[in-house]
């Protein structure tokens, strides 16, 4: 199949190319005032453009947007059948192997006709019939007949020639054929389980002797060389085997993190030596989580690998047409580095992604290509390309070995699984699951595809200003605009103003949907010729949101105690933002709650602290307003400001004093009474010493906490010796205002 046929890579043929990159940037001016905000929307990365909508179109890993193939069901819905499981193409005469009941069919002439099993006494099988059998593997001898294995109680080969079904061996020792490959000599290979076994039956269709006898379940995939070398993916150890001609034993070749090899394909790999093995290994055990996003080259890393590819398009893609490219910007998308990948997780650990595409050098040399959340079910090679079938999302993904690029090819929005594919000259026919349905796929282009963006959000109700793509687009095709807007982050609300009428791109287009927080695009591709397509390559959308007043989000006043030298100052931090990412300046003012004059601090503030000196203040309960302006990025008729006014604080820088007190001498003891105060905050910690002791003693309050502005406290004091003697207390109240006073014992 030509390459014509997957997502191209065009590029211009020099200064003059004819192939343009077609570019729309969103950019604009506000009318209504000087200050503005202009935000650009680049999406430029196939995770950015997956999380758009696409009818017709392709979206690659590498941020590619182009049109997807001409799609035909040629059968849909089989009556008994959930799967189809094998395709082969016998000189233009389609076979299908399905489960369960195993039947096969052949498509021919626009007409599906079941062949196995045969009918009797010239009625068809009944499709209804239950049957315990499955049909997993297929291909095609030497002399262009299908060969199908059955699975089931009776597990045998079988072939179709001019004289109806034959059988050519039967297997008792197992239940099931998963793989069939066929070597250049004609000797039929074959892969079974649940033992897995390997098999050969040579051209004449003689006996089958056993190759090996693998020590895994399943052998779910083969692949042959032209030396004879066999290639066996395994299923339980996600084993890959190499089995040399006249090999007594089966070498490991690769041991895959995830534990089943479902497709092995040998193909010649441009710039590189040798035929190059590619695999497709998955986990069933990794349920996604949620809707996949576009499938991911292995090494996540900008640009693309070198290849020897000209300067030109793919094959059959026009040269001729106009180029136009995104305007350049401060900040651009896609310049952040990207995290690579790490390597597959070891055995026994959860693997990132449930699939993974390796491609195996001759020497055994393993490279990751891709990973998918998604299962791998199937692959084939189509030229220099490979197609695997995946689901829970029935989509078709095309791989670029050389350049290591990755397109949703095709998705079937009816089906859940691609569980088979075959290239049959320049088409593609697959098989999908849940339900079964035959597709073809052409080497045509759609007419037309179309794809529609997410919702991009300002934030803020903005103007839409004009949206540029970087795309080739080849004669005979073209690439139209429309858009749409709204205030509500839902694509279904019917407050959504109507698409515009589609207007074709050929530079920057101005976006003509009202001024709304929210604005979606779509972009219709059209070939009209069916033989090239637009291929988009990068998309630069910006908004414009008149100056808005900045927003005191928080302000905070914390007393500072440490170090001693801060002792009576307070700390005022404060958050906040701008809309439209103004330099903010702060102006910082302090009044005695429950007055009404406010008293200016300090003014044209640029940091977003403060440290104010409580004590050029008397005590009482205070408040601080900050109030951010945006002066500095707007005139002074367009400059606006926001305010927020702290919780009440208290300046306190009195400490407590002793209201009361009662000494009672008795011999050597004392007894004390203290009552001790503060006006403005709790009693933080009254201690006493006698006769100028270092060893001070904490004194308990009466109710045993500290928790109130006045406390009682009474202790007694043991072992005075006759005469006078000096009670010493220090106080001090929560903010750590500390006062001392002293009082004399008395004789008795």
């Amino acid at each position: 199949m030509p390459r014509s046929r997957h997502a191209p890579e065009c590029r211009p043929a020099g200064r003059s190319g004819s192939l343009f990159y077609l570019c729309i940037t969103l950019g604009f001016f506000c009318q209504y005032c000087l200050a503005i905000t202009s935000k650009t929307y680049r999406l430029a990365s196939g995770q950015d453009l997956a999380k758009g909508e696409v009818n017709n179109v392709l979206v690659g890993s590498r941020g590619t947007i182009s049109l997807g193939h001409q799609a035909q069901v040629l059968a849909g819905q089989l009556d008994g059948v959930w799967s189809i499981n094998a395709i082969v193409d016998c000189g233009g005469v389609i076979y299908l192997g399905t489960s369960p009941n195993g039947f096969i069919y052949r498509y021919a002439s626009g007409r599906l006709t079941m062949v196995y099993p045969e009918q009797t006494d010239g009625r068809p099988t009944d499709p209804n019939t239950v049957r315990n059998e499955h049909v997993f593997a297929m291909a095609v001898d030497l002399a262009g007949r299908p060969i199908a294995g059955i699975s089931g109680q009776q597990c045998r080969l079988i072939r179709f020639g001019s004289g109806g079904v034959e059988t050519l061996c039967t297997f008792k020792d197992d239940l099931y054929i998963f793989a069939l490959a066929v070597d250049q000599g004609g000797a039929i290979l074959i892969g079974t389980g649940p033992e897995g076994r390997l098999y050969r039956l040579d051209p004449s269709a003689n006996r089958p002797y056993l190759v090996h006898d693998l020590p895994d379940k399943n052998i779910l995939s083969l692949a042959v060389a032209g030396d004879g070398t066999i290639y066996a993916g395994t299923d339980g150890r996600g084993l890959i085997y190499k089995i040399e001609p006249g090999a007594k034993r089966a070498t490991v070749l690769y041991d895959c993190p995830q534990p089943e090899v479902t497709g092995l394909v040998l193909m010649d790999g441009t710039g590189l030596v040798g035929k190059q093995l590619y695999a497709i290994a998955t986990s069933a055990r990794v349920v996604p989580s949620e809707r996949p996003g576009p499938p991911q080259p292995a090494q996540a890393m900008a640009g693309r690998p070198e290849t020897s590819r000209g300067p030109g398009g793919p094959e059959g893609q026009q040269m001729d047409g106009k180029t136009l490219q995104v305007a350049n910007t401060r900040r651009q998308s896609g310049q952040e580095a990207q995290q690579t990948r790490q390597p597959p997780s070891r055995r026994g650990e959860r693997p990132e992604s449930a699939s993974y595409l390796y491609r195996i050098d001759p020497a055994g040399y393993v490279h990751e290509i891709s990973s998918r959340r998604e299962l791998f079910f199937c692959m084939a090679a189509d030229g220099q390309m490979l197609l695997v079938g995946t689901g829970n999302e029935a989509q078709l993904v095309s791989v670029d070995p050389r350049e290591e690029q990755v397109y949703v090819f095709y998705q079937d929005q009816n089906a859940t699984q691609i569980t088979a594919v075959a290239v049959c000259g320049q088409d593609v026919y697959l098989g999908t699951a849940n339900p079964a349905r035959l597709v073809r796929l052409d080497h045509s282009y759609a007419s037309e595809g179309v794809y529609t963006s997410e919702l991009l959000d300002a934030e803020q109700p903005a103007q839409w200003g004009k949206i540029q793509i970087e795309a080739e687009i080849p004669l005979d095709c073209q690439v139209l605009m429309s858009c749409r807007s709204g205030n509500v982050e839902d694509v279904n609300d019917p407050s959504f103003s109507a698409w515009t009428e589609p207007v074709e791109i050929n530079g920057p287009v101005q976006l003509t949907c009202p001024v709304a927080r929210f604005c979606q695009f779509r972009l219709i591709l059209r070939s009209g010729g069916r033989k090239a397509t637009p291929v988009i390559r990068q998309i630069s959308v910006a908004s414009t949101v008149p100056n808005l007043a900045p927003v005191v989000e928080s302000v905070d006043v914390s007393r500072l105690n440490n170090p001693p030298s801060k002792q009576g100052l307070y700390k005022i931090a404060y958050k906040a933002r701008d809309a439209n990412d103004d330099k903010l300046t702060y102006s910082i003012y302090l009044r005695r709650l429950g007055r009404g004059q406010w008293i200016l601090l300090k003014d044209n503030h640029d940091e977003d602290t403060y440290e104010w000196d409580g004590r050029t203040v008397e005590d009482g309960r205070y408040e601080i307003r900050v109030v951010a302006s945006d002066i500095r990025s707007n005139s002074p008729g367009t400059a606006l400001t926001g305010s927020r006014i702290s919780d009440p604080v208290v300046v306190d820088n009195t400490p407590p004093v002793v209201e009361g007190h009662l000494i009672e001498r008795n011999g050597p003891a004392a007894k004390v009474v203290l009552i001790v105060a503060d006006n403005l905050s709790v009693i933080g910690q009254v201690e006493y010493t006698v006769d100028s002791n270092t060893d001070w003693m904490v004194a308990i309050p009466d109710d045993g906490v500290y928790d109130t502005a006045e406390e009682r406290f009474t202790f007694q004091i043991n072992g005075l010796a006759e005469g006078e003697h000096i009670l010493a207390i220090r106080l001090a109240d929560d903010l750590g205002n500390t006062a001392y006073r002293s009082f004399d014992i008395p004789l008795r």
